[in-house]
């Protein structure tokens, strides 16, 4: 059998496993995945890898007792034993009593992130793009270590109610880091498409080897509160901090920076400046996912923050019961709206600052107000009269980042971005952000 199933393929499969069951309920979630990767270091080629997935898992339940097994193997046998399975585990199980049984079908919007030129990619085709990188950087002098992985892939569920959702996709992500020889300078770029013909690795090396130079020799500043631009790669890993704390349930319970006194929630409040305005939607062509969640709700284009308002929080389907609201799935993209000025139209503008190009080990100091604690890394540079001066040694920093969108003075273009603390991909802009804390200094490099 296939790994890539079509959805003819995928509804055949789902459907068969679902014959077999005898519960008062079963809900089948089927994956199946290629991936490939090419790491090097030093400027040779360290490993070249590639896994493949398949997985069938299937929930049964009697009642609020609910029990899960899963599987990898395709056979009539094996799709039997593992429906049994789950119905042993399901009678075993104590109630859950926040079950709420499975989906009625849904209606979905198209959303499509499969790319054949991803899909097709080779080994050779993965080694002549990492060979454009090494090229650049070994001109220079300079050393790199990076690594490529692309995948294909699909998910697919049914339950016994009917309920059937499909998705494929393609990914590829590109992170490159560069050192000068002497070891003092660095630079960093991440990139990440769902389209392998958008991924430029010369462009993107390009970026990393100006980076690695210029920050060669770093001089120590003072710390303190600076005005500082976050490139998106620098802003990302602080800003989904905010998209992983949008739930509803951790509010009420006063568990989050959306909680407030007595029970209440943010939600309806305006938390940040007017400008800032997050959203998901599975059709976006630059991030396009899935229009479903991994229950079976339906995706739909949903704004979180609207003008520094909080418009939505994430209700799973037992929170939304108990609370007598609608339903609201996590989103599986997010994108934040920004300005019209470039990179350099922010630098020109700023008369003393610090431009940061990456932050990273990224850890929470105090979840009921997101503040957050890192490190800035492979280039960090200082900037008076609107030009960058010279590099600087590296900072700890201690940062919300409510309240660093409460201190903003410019948006740029938004740009899909690579987080490199949770290697997920959203669109964002570079910020421009007045009094972030530098706490110390960092003798990394």
């Amino acid at each position: 059998m296939a790994v890539i199933l079509t959805e003819a393929e995928a509804k055949a499969l789902l459907q068969k496993v679902l014959s077999f069951s005898k519960a008062d309920e079963c809900e089948v979630n089927l994956l199946g995945e290629i991936r490939g990767n090419l790491r090097y270091a030093r400027n040779e080629v360290s490993t070249s890898g590639a896994m493949t997935n398949k997985d069938i898992s299937v929930q049964s339940s009697f009642g609020k007792k609910v029990g899960v097994a899963s599987i990898d193997e395709f056979d009539d046998a094996s799709l039997e034993k593992v429906v049994r399975r789950s119905e042993e585990l399901a009678r075993l199980a104590p109630e859950n009593p926040e079950h709420v049984g499975v989906m009625e079908p849904q209606q979905y919007i198209k959303s499509n992130g499969y790319f054949e030129s991803t899909a097709s990619i080779t080994p050779d085709k993965r080694a002549e793009a990492v060979a454009k990188s090494l090229e650049l950087s070994s001109k220079q002098g300079l050393a790199a270590a990076g690594f490529m992985e692309d995948r294909k892939g699909f998910t697919a569920m049914m339950n016994s109610k009917g309920l059937f959702a499909y998705y494929k996709n393609t990914n590829v992500n590109f992170s490159l880091t560069v050192r000068t020889d002497d070891g003092t300078g660095s630079g960093y770029v991440a990139k990440g498409y769902n389209d392998f013909n958008k991924l430029d690795t010369a462009a993107a090396t390009k970026i990393a080897v100006q980076k690695s130079l210029a920050s060669k020799g770093a001089k120590a500043l003072e710390p303190g509160k600076y005005t500082v631009i976050l490139e998106p790669t620098a802003a990302a890993v602080l800003v989904e901090s905010i998209f992983f704390g949008m739930d509803a349930r951790s509010a009420d319970e006063g568990r989050s920076f959306f909680s407030k006194p007595g029970g209440k929630t943010k939600l309806g409040e305006k938390i940040v400046d007017e400008r800032v305005t997050f959203y998901s939607d599975p059709t976006h062509p630059d991030l396009p996912a899935a229009a479903w969640s991994g229950d079976g709700q339906p995706q739909a284009k949903t704004l979180w923050i609207d003008k520094g308002v909080v418009k939505n929080l994430s209700y799973s389907r037992f929170w939304a019961q108990k609370k007598g609201v609608k339903p609201v799935p996590n989103p599986n993209n997010m994108i934040m709206e920004g300005g019209t000025a470039t990179l350099d139209e922010m630098i020109k503008s700023t008369k003393r600052g610090i431009l940061v190009t990456k932050l990273w080990y990224i850890r929470p100091v105090d979840p009921q107000t997101l503040l957050l604690t890192g490190l800035t890394r492979d280039g960090t540079f200082y900037i008076e009269d609107g030009k960058i001066k010279y590099p600087i040694k590296n900072f700890r920093f201690n940062e919300s980042p409510i309240i660093m969108l409460n201190n903003l003075e410019t948006l740029g273009i938004p740009e899909r971005v690579v987080s490199t603390e949770s290697d997920q991909n959203y669109i964002l802009p570079p910020m421009k952000i007045r009094e972030f804390t530098f706490s110390s200094l960092s003798d990394a490099v």
